[in-house]
């Protein structure tokens, strides 16, 4: 028989000793404005309920106007993962207390690309008529948080062209990639920012109408959309959500199944482990843009910028050594 002595200490030691953190009974999944809600939940619910049924846990869909949306009910602890490109993942990460832990598979197995769009009956036939004639132009651009549809055609189309959008452009006007396309589609815009994860979407659903569309510049390859979830979940939800998004669509009785209904959101085929690095390259635009804007002000004073470029450069250089540990 154990001392009474040790007994009591065992006893304290077990009212003092943190519980372990339960399963949630309810995850939140968001998902970024692409579309409208309705086409999003058509085309995600399916992944959901299977998630639920998976991990364990009923899986709710979480829907915003906008992508800011989904990053702020994030850091309000409202969503706990969510499907978001890469700027928005930045912004999850820095201020939602979020961490990238999957990416997604494209059918090609790579990336996916920024778009400019016309229609084809339009007198906007190059990228260089969008250079030249952007008085002429009605232009829709995309969310500001958006990866495709904002930040890289902001840098490669815009900074490294040294143009405002802004005042280059007859008109301007933001939306989400289904909006933007829609009014190509309608004549109601001139060019627009897209992605080819949404014209493969069309060409699913609307061969004919794709037909209707040019594309006037194609970006370099912007790594697949991230997966984040909460830092603070629990580890023991943390692995079950890992363990099916790694293995849905590629393994077990349902694999194909499975497949069929990614194919359905953005042709993907699966999902495969990441991290926070992938965001890197992204970040790296966002500084180079800085940069560009701060080399481009005439108004600014002399040390001012001075000292601003130089924090820019700094971080880049903090960048560049990031991106390379990762790459090792």
């Amino acid at each position: 028989m154990l001392p009474k002595r040790f007994l009591a200490t065992l006893v304290l030691a077990a009212a003092v000793m943190p519980a372990a953190a339960e399963m949630p009974k309810e995850i939140n999944f968001g998902i970024i404005a692409t579309d409208s809600s309705t086409a999003l939940r058509g085309r995600w619910q399916p992944v959901l309920d299977d998630m639920g049924a998976r991990v364990g846990v009923k899986v709710s869909a979480f829907f915003a106007t906008d992508y800011a949306g989904v990053i702020e009910a994030m850091r309000f602890k409202k969503v706990d993962l969510a499907w978001f490109g890469n700027k928005s993942a930045i912004e999850a990460v820095d201020r939602a207390n979020g961490e990238v832990f999957v990416q997604t598979l494209a059918e090609d197995g790579a990336g996916y690309y920024s778009l400019l769009i016309t229609h084809r009956d339009s007198s906007f036939k190059t990228f260089d008529d969008v250079l030249k004639r952007g008085k002429e132009i009605n232009f829709g651009i995309g969310d500001p948080n958006s990866t495709s549809g904002f930040v890289v055609p902001s840098y490669y189309v815009f900074a490294l062209n040294h143009i405002d959008p802004k005042t280059h452009f007859k008109t301007i006007r933001a939306a989400n990639h289904e909006t933007n396309l829609q009014a190509v589609l309608n004549k109601q815009l001139d060019v627009a920012t897209n992605n080819t994860e949404q014209m493969a979407l069309l060409e699913k659903r609307l061969p004919e109408k794709a037909q209707e569309i040019r594309i006037l510049w194609k970006s370099p390859l912007i790594a697949s959309d991230p997966i984040v979830w909460r830092k603070d979940l629990d580890a023991e939800t943390k692995s079950r959500l890992k363990a099916f998004f790694v293995a849905y669509g590629t393994s077990g009785p349902q694999a194909e199944q499975e497949r069929q209904r990614l194919l359905g959101i953005q042709k993907w085929i699966g999902f495969r482990e990441s991290s926070n690095a992938q965001l890197l390259p992204i970040r790296q635009i966002e500084v180079f843009r800085e940069k560009s804007k701060v080399e481009a002000d005439m108004q600014m004073a002399p040390a001012e910028k001075q000292a601003k470029l130089a924090d820019l450069n700094r971080k880049l250089a903090e960048l560049n050594s990031q991106l390379a540990q990762a790459k090792q």
